[in-house]
């Protein structure tokens, strides 16, 4: 009997431990374009999609929100008012300009900033010339509870739109590049750092790209946490070197017809062992595309180092 108390007494202490562990919610989203005022060739988004964009986050309730396509700051602070009148209010922020001018990376947050340390030039060699990376690269540090935080990067690689002076799939690559190399540099001062690094990376997983930002031949190789869609679907053919058939197609680009998964969150092995799978998933809306031609991609963690 004295047994039996026992380990009831620890399970309940367990399901009680679980149930005070505070869990937060990571949102990456390209906003495709969302300006408030005319930008070089770019017009400001329309009224009606910016609703839409609001309508969207407020649903998903976001505790950081990543975001890719954002105008200037005024533009950022406009969609921050905006959340907030509808009931989401994400005071932090955070804003990384870069070598485009006219759409930026930035944050959105809750969760406090504690340290930042964003890079607004960095650049690369390709066939003896030098680039800087389309965007700025975003790094900060967020308190997620007492006692937890973790590293967050959000980037905008190269487009596939082709440009003349070199390659657009190579560029990718080495922004991807440029992005691994400030994720190994976090990764070397703490291998068991909560890393977190999301957003429009402009190519699958398969590319030359994702396998560098991933770092599978590397000693500290990244987690694809690949949300899927609550469809419904529960089994699928299985492929042992594939995914499984779930619909996670995360954008639609109208010139080819095609939809495709290009924006991803990532994670350390660290962090992976706080990630939610069971929490994460690629949200559906109805007339999203009124919105953006990406979806945002939903992560969920529990606040609590594993």
């Amino acid at each position: 009997m004295k047994l039996l108390q026992h380990l009831l007494g620890s399970l309940l202490g367990s399901l009680l431990l679980a149930a005070e562990t505070p869990r937060f919610r990571v949102v990456t989203y390209n906003l495709e374009n969302y300006l408030v005022q005319r930008s070089g060739a770019r017009s400001p988004k329309p009224e009606a999609s910016r609703r839409k964009v609001t309508e969207m986050l407020t649903t998903l309730k976001p505790d950081v929100l990543a975001l890719q396509e954002i105008g200037p700051t005024n533009a950022l602070l406009e969609l921050q008012a905006r959340l907030r009148a509808e009931g989401l209010d994400l005071p932090h922020w955070e804003h990384v300009s870069g070598y485009d001018t006219n759409v930026f990376v930035a944050v959105l947050s809750r969760l406090p900033i504690v340290a930042r340390r964003s890079h607004t030039n960095e650049s690369f060699l390709l066939d003896g010339r030098r680039f800087r990376t389309s965007r700025g690269l975003l790094e900060v540090d967020l308190e997620a509870a007492p006692g937890y935080r973790f590293t967050l990067f959000t980037a905008h690689l190269k487009s596939k739109r082709t440009i003349g002076a070199a390659d657009e799939g190579e560029m990718r690559e080495q922004e991807a590049r440029a992005l691994r190399r400030l994720v190994e540099a976090r990764l070397a001062v703490d291998p068991k750092a909560n890393v977190l690094v999301c957003g429009d990376f402009n190519d699958t997983k398969d590319s030359p790209a994702l396998k560098a930002l991933l770092g599978r031949s590397t000693q500290r190789p990244l987690v694809d946490t690949r949300p899927v869609e609550r469809n419904g679907d529960q089994a699928a053919p299985e492929n042992p070197r594939w995914d499984p058939r779930h619909v996670s197609w995360t954008h639609f680009y109208g010139k080819e017809d095609t939809y495709s998964r290009i924006d991803y969150v990532l994670l350390s092995p660290g962090m992976a062992r706080e990630w939610r799978p069971q929490g994460s998933y690629l949200p559906t809306f109805a007339d999203w595309g009124v919105a953006s031609d990406h979806r945002p991609v939903l992560c969920e963690f529990e606040a609590a180092e594993r």
